[in-house]
């Protein structure tokens, strides 16, 4: 195992997320020495352990495939409703390469079939067992009180507001710093349903995309704690209990009734989604004609990307990314943040590598895996006003200061896959 200067220079990153979190805490004379290392070393055992162990790297492999196959089965299912509007060959000439692949009609078809599967999984006990392991690990190796740790461990299968929905019954008893946290972490990682959306998107331009993208949403959960309590420092009056399942209203009647209301809710996630792509983008695009309007600075028309890839390009580089690679990464951060992950996974798909080495891929794969952005800002405030609507006025003063928690917490998550070699990758 060799460790290159690209390798030393992630350090920095940890070393820069760590101390701007430090530096907007609400305490800084309480930063939680033991749990940075704990939640470090967790992330440093999991990625260890799903890319560098035989039997796990082929347990990787072997979900890569089977979220092909469930693309693939969709596809069909889409195929049938939108015809050749779905990818199938067109009755027409195609003079516009790649114009063909319409989100649509590609991916949010891939989160009712994958929202369907979870429901479902979820009844039968596999994913519900699944998440109270997670949430007794994290009890244990991050000192959570078991409905907060397993409302975590939720959130990375379920999503940002879904995984808060099975301790429904304790959220208007959590302290303030375990409401921030949940706030967090679900803006750290994602949903079960957007994973296979990424990782269609990025098919063919990262390989073992799936097993990237389920990797990141499970390593970032500990980032995602670790940042909201140096944030936000847990209340010592914080005490240790049994991991109780409560489910509050995700349950279902039958197999059918939990695909049909998986469906549904799959059906609401991808009108989100869509709404969301259209309005943010169109506003992207205006604030662009304006600025386009200005005068051109060192030979070039300003933009929102190139504004953000100056801004970020530094945070990119500390992550282990290139110099002359950090513009493009810096702006696919600033995207994320603005413009949703969706829109930065998009324009990283279609980035040359020219501007994107195969390992700042991957690095940057972690970092934008996360529902870290401005429309989950709204999200996350009109389902907790729904789920504790008693602590709305909590919500909205900690909602802010949760997005750059989650959106830090996918940098760290990157700066730690930076440190790694490259052969642990396949590079």
């Amino acid at each position: 195992m060799i460790f290159l200067p690209e390798n030393v220079q992630a350090l920095a990153g940890v070393a820069l997320i760590l101390g701007l979190c430090w530096l907007v805490s609400e305490n800084r004379k309480r930063f939680p020495l033991v749990l940075a290392v704990c939640a470090i070393a967790i992330q440093l055992v999991l990625v260890f352990v799903l890319f560098k162990l035989p039997a796990m790297r082929s347990a990787l492999q072997g979900v890569n495939g089977a979220v092909e196959g469930l693309a693939s089965s969709t596809q069909a299912g889409t195929n049938f409703v939108f015809g050749y509007l779905s990818g199938t060959t067109p009755p027409y000439t195609e003079t516009n390469p790649g114009a063909g692949f319409l989100f649509a009609f590609r991916v949010m078809p891939v989160i009712l079939v994958v929202c369907a599967l979870s429901a479902l999984l979820w009844h039968w006990g596999i994913l519900k067992w699944l998440a109270k392991g997670l949430g007794f690990l994290f009890q244990k190796t991050l000192g959570l009180r078991g409905p907060p740790a397993l409302a975590t461990a939720a959130t990375i299968f379920m999503g940002q507001i879904e995984g808060p929905i099975f301790i429904r019954a304790y959220l208007e008893r959590l302290t303030r710093s375990e409401l921030f946290m949940l706030i967090a972490v679900g803006m750290a990682c994602v949903s079960g349903s957007t994973m296979v959306a990424y990782a269609t998107i990025l098919h063919d331009v990262l390989p073992n995309a799936a097993a990237h993208v389920l990797a990141a949403s499970l390593i970032s959960a500990p980032a995602g704690v670790l940042l909201a309590r140096i944030m936000v420092p847990g209340d010592p009056s914080e005490k240790s209990d049994d991991l109780d399942l409560a489910e509050g209203d995700k349950t279902y009647g039958s197999s059918i009734d939990a695909v049909m209301k998986g469906t549904t809710d799959g059906l609401q996630i991808a009108l989100n989604v869509g709404a969301t792509l259209i309005v943010f983008i169109a506003l992207a695009t205006m604030v662009d004609k304006i600025l386009f309007a200005l005068p051109m600075v060192g030979g070039e028309h300003l933009s929102i990307a190139r504004i953000l890839g100056v801004v970020f390009s530094p945070l990119a580089w500390a992550m282990g990314v290139p110099w002359k690679e950090a513009g493009a990464a810096g702006g696919l951060l600033g995207v994320k943040l603005i413009l949703t992950e969706f829109t930065a996974f998009i324009q990283m798909a279609k980035t040359g590598p020219e501007l994107l080495d195969p390992r700042t891929r991957i690095i940057m794969t972690y970092a934008l895996c996360g529902f870290a952005n401005i429309g989950s800002v709204g999200m996350n405030v009109a389902g907790f006003s729904v789920l504790v609507p008693q602590r709305r006025q909590e919500v909205l003063g900690l909602v802010w200061k949760a997005m750059m928690a989650g959106f830090l917490a996918t940098c760290l998550t990157g700066s730690l896959i930076g440190l790694m070699p490259r052969a642990w990758f396949g590079l």
